[in-house]
């Protein structure tokens, strides 16, 4: 038996699917991270360094979870060109629940 003490949500929570919590493909890890990202605001601007800065996990700890993700469908990356062409930014699409699994 466990004892499990909760706050009252009335500020500063986040609800999500709990799709990712039981997909036993993905690693803590991975988990934590969508979570997290999850969590943050509709206009954070999404990179890795921001990531990083955001846990004591370094940059190929990040890396390899949005790897993970990215495999599972749950993040999107597309590097954005600029008006001559250059790489510049990229954009990131983070679903809660991956496309074609929205009805599991």
């Amino acid at each position: 038996m466990a004892q499990i003490f909760r706050v009252e949500r009335t500020k500063n929570f986040t609800v999500m699917s709990n799709h990712h919590f039981k997909n036993k493909n993905l690693t803590l890890k991975a988990k934590g991270l969508l979570s997290l990202m999850l969590s943050l605001p509709d206009d954070w601007y999404y990179n890795m360094q921001g990531l990083e800065t955001l846990s004591r996990d370094g940059i190929d700890s990040v890396r390899s979870a949005i790897k993970e993700l990215k495999h599972h469908g749950y993040v999107e990356r597309h590097r954005l060109r600029n008006e001559y062409g250059f790489y510049g930014d990229t954009e990131y699409i983070i679903r809660e629940v991956p496309l074609g699994e929205e009805n599991d």
